[in-house]
């Protein structure tokens, strides 16, 4: 029943990121998918992860995973990770057509515009608040851990 009340929450009242998900879904229609809480995951060869609604697109890549073996392994580093971007598809329900705006672009922002400063400073990436919020939220909805306070350069 969660399941059902989640999908039919990303598909009314987060239509818009869910909609921009879907169009990047069809894009990676080949890579693996499979279903997380009611989340639809994508596994992509990025350097980065992007929760859109419905839609979670999860970095996978060996090699990003490989420059964080000094804080934990590459398996428990991608559990947590996925755990941190179903925390967005959270914030996603919660805000609605406000998501892209309070979360999407400051979220954006701090991964890229400020990831020299992070790594300089060993900011960890969820000291941020949208950050910080989907570790919160992302935990507090499957019992697991997210990456909360890792540093990511």
């Amino acid at each position: 029943m969660k399941v059902v009340l989640y999908r039919i929450g990303q598909c009314t009242w987060g239509i818009l990121q869910t909609v921009v998900g879907f169009i990047m879904f069809l894009k990676y229609f080949k890579n693996k998918h499979y279903t997380y809480h009611g989340a639809v995951i994508t596994e992509w060869n990025a350097n980065a992860s992007v929760s859109l609604g419905l839609f979670v697109f999860i970095a996978h890549e060996e090699p990003w995973f490989e420059k964080y073996k000094e804080q934990m392994e590459a398996e428990e580093l991608y559990s947590r990770l996925l755990v941190h971007e179903y925390g967005h598809t959270i914030q996603s329900l919660i805000l609605g057509p406000l998501y892209l705006i309070v979360i999407g672009i400051p979220s954006t922002m701090w991964a890229f515009l400020f990831e020299k400063k992070r790594k300089d400073e060993q900011i960890p990436y969820g000291a941020f608040f949208t950050e910080k919020w989907a570790n919160r939220l992302g935990e507090r909805v499957t019992g697991e851990k997210s990456i909360d306070m890792l540093v990511i350069d």
